[in-house]
């Protein structure tokens, strides 16, 4: 089955030792999907992961992600800004590439001149010039963007922040007119301003160029035929840190999902704006997360526990999805 895959995404049938990457591209009833293959070699052999994305799916527009109102007013502030950049950060598989294009989505006018670096283009959109960087013949982030920036753009969007010199490309770029939008791995929002110094961009940099960060999760939301009602025990309180005795709902299973308890999955966000007193302090280098994140929710930022939470209240998902999530903050 791994060769008929590796011939079907154009891979070295041969090699065996070394991690592949390709993609399949299928018409399934009447749909493009683009099938991205991964293989990883294991003392038992090799693994293959097959991720599916639908090439003429419209995609999601910022209105329809769900951020809640005075959020969705948040993120309209950071996109409107003229230059700086405005991260998204989060786990592999975490929604960041969808928020990003509705993001762009957002933005695009015939007026504004708008180019992304991608590796792969994952969502094609219509007015906006994409470049895939290849690797294999040396097109890589860093030099895309050094020919990117000779064509004169007003938004750029860089698909991931991968090294030193594609962070000081995007950071100059930033603070000389541009409006950049990019992603990282980080577990928080806070979390990226010391990531970036450790990629050996100055502080001072930082603090003149991010304007805000969205850290954004996946959650399971419950099934709406099957899920039950539960009060919260003594012991939960203590495991979950929410009120004993609240109602709140639980997973159970029925044919409606499959006997899991979980039906589809919807996005729990944190948006960090970097205030004037976040910018002074980073520009001086602090970089002690706890201080940065005191001080950002003294000003009004809510995390992402605390967004998952609203979730369980309103009956979207489980306490058990919420710890398995957030447990990290």
């Amino acid at each position: 089955m791994t060769r008929c895959i590796k011939v079907l995404a154009n891979l070295d049938i041969a090699e065996k030792r070394l991690p592949q990457d390709g993609r399949i591209f299928q018409e399934i009833n009447g749909k493009q999907v683009d099938l991205r293959v991964s293989i990883l070699p294991t003392v038992h052999g090799e693994k293959t992961v097959i991720r599916f994305i639908y090439r003429n799916h419209r995609g999601f527009t910022l209105s329809e992600i769900g951020f809640k109102e005075e959020d969705y007013i948040k993120i309209k502030q950071l996109l409107k800004n003229p230059y700086g950049i405005i991260l998204l950060t989060g786990p592999t598989g975490s929604g960041k590439s969808t928020t990003l294009a509705a993001s762009l989505k957002w933005l695009n006018h015939e007026s504004i001149n708008m180019i992304t670096v991608e590796d792969p283009v994952e969502n094609v959109i219509e007015g906006i010039s994409q470049v895939a960087v290849n690797t294999k013949i040396g097109l890589d982030f860093s030099k895309v963007l050094r020919a990117i920036l000779r064509q004169d753009p007003d938004v750029l969007m860089i698909g991931e922040m991968r090294d030193e010199e594609t962070a000081g490309i995007a950071i100059r770029a930033a603070i000389t007119g541009h409006l950049v939008l990019s992603t990282l791995h980080t577990n928080n929002a806070i979390s990226s301003i010391p990531r970036l110094i450790d990629m050996g961009v100055e502080d001072y940099m930082v603090a003149a160029a991010v304007k805000g960060v969205i850290s954004q999760r996946l959650i399971r939301r419950l099934c709406p035929v099957c899920r039950k009602k539960h009060q919260v025990t003594a012991t939960e309180a203590i495991i979950y840190k929410v009120p004993e005795g609240i109602m709140v709902y639980k997973p159970k299973g029925c044919k409606a999902c499959n006997h899991i308890g979980y039906k589809g999955r919807m996005a729990i966000y944190e948006i960090l704006m970097i205030s004037q007193k976040l910018q002074e302090m980073i520009a001086k280098g602090e970089r002690d997360t706890e201080i940065l994140q005191r001080i950002a929710e003294e000003e009004g930022m809510h995390t992402l526990w605390q967004n998952a939470y609203e979730h369980v209240l309103n009956g979207d998902t489980s306490m058990e999805e919420m710890l398995r999530v957030t447990y990290k903050q």
